[in-house]
């Protein structure tokens, strides 16, 4: 059985010329999800976000002297839905193809979404404007019933 919850998560938006990020080292304390060619986004533990932007900042300082790094965590609402069948549940919330362990971006109840999943888990953030929107269809889609327990996200392992 799956189980659904509101997820802390810090969120970091690093924008910088394409060579620039392919050539960042991304903190062990963050997850990298390249969202475009001179964006990269950035998950952690929310205690450690601000550490997260200052070692960010400064390693792409080095590499594009006009790059962007900022705490975007308010701009975001995530939601996990882990345990058995959570992979397979996701089919009901969109279209999108997960990947076996990683990052993938698009329409997940019918909002702009980004998503990670690994083995047993996905977590889907979406803009933090859609949260009610998003709470609602994903508990009705999935038959959630009861209250949502709010949890911190952990950076997957490698």
């Amino acid at each position: 059985m799956f189980e659904i919850r509101r997820t802390l998560v810090g969120v970091v938006t690093a924008s910088a010329g394409a060579g620039a990020l392919d050539g960042l080292v991304v903190p062990g304390r963050a997850f990298g999800c390249r969202t475009a060619d001179d964006e990269l986004m950035l998950l952690s533990v929310p205690q450690v976000t601000d550490e997260v932007v200052r070692e960010v900042s400064t390693r792409l300082a080095t590499l594009d002297p006009d790059a962007l790094v900022i705490d975007t965590t308010d701009g975001w609402a995530t939601i996990m839905v882990a345990g058995g069948g959570a992979r397979s549940s996701f089919g009901l919330l969109s279209r999108l193809e997960l990947p076996d362990a990683g990052f993938t971006q698009g329409e997940v109840v019918h909002v702009p979404a980004k998503v990670i999943a690994d083995d047993e888990q996905v977590l889907i953030l979406a803009p933090s404007m859609w949260e009610a929107h998003l709470l609602d269809r994903v508990t009705k889609a999935l038959g959630a019933t009861g209250r949502l327990e709010t949890r911190e996200w952990r950076v997957p392992t490698p």
